[in-house]
């Protein structure tokens, strides 16, 4: 720790949570538990310039998922689609499974679970809604990516409480 820093620098850095386990990025390269539900992109497996939006909702357990241009999935049925199981294993990778259940509201009694079984835990139903704003939130994202690297805080990242602000 550098000495030079005053407490309120020290304190205003986020910690950083390490995945549970290692996660390839190529078929779901955004996956988060935010804004109260399950939710990410996934790579499309027939057509490299389409992706797929998907979320899962932690208060009512309704997903959705589209294509990242408003069309809807194909392979929806009962208890949820490839890409929401995709991103769901994909979720268990990067929080672990009690995490994700523990956000998703779900009673898993297993600790080697996947993202599957969290699903039909939740027994999850389909119900339309906005892709746009996830899909907005993984553009943003990597945007990052073309930073320049540097040890500097970047400014609009820079409204994270401190350390100890919030309990």
């Amino acid at each position: 720790m550098n000495a030079a820093l005053t407490p309120f620098e020290r304190r205003s850095c986020a910690r950083v949570v390490a995945p549970a386990r290692p996660r390839k990025l190529a078929k779901v390269p955004f996956v988060e538990l935010a804004d109260g539900r399950l939710q990410g992109v996934v790579s499309s497996g027939s057509d490299i310039e389409r992706v797929y939006v998907s979320s899962l909702s932690a208060a009512d357990h309704t997903f959705h998922c589209s294509t990242n241009n408003n069309r809807p999935c194909g392979g929806i049925r009962p208890g949820g689609c490839n890409h929401l199981r995709a991103l769901a294993d994909e979720a268990v990778l990067q929080y672990g499974v009690a995490r994700v259940a523990r956000y998703l509201r779900a009673d898993v009694a297993d600790s080697a679970s996947t993202g599957g079984d969290v699903l039909n835990a939740v027994n999850a139903k389909h119900s339309a809604s906005a892709g746009a704003p996830v899909f907005a939130r993984f553009l943003r994202h990597l945007a990052y990516l073309e930073l320049a690297a540097s040890t500097e805080p970047v400014t609009e990242m820079h409204w994270f409480p401190a350390g100890g602000a919030v309990r």
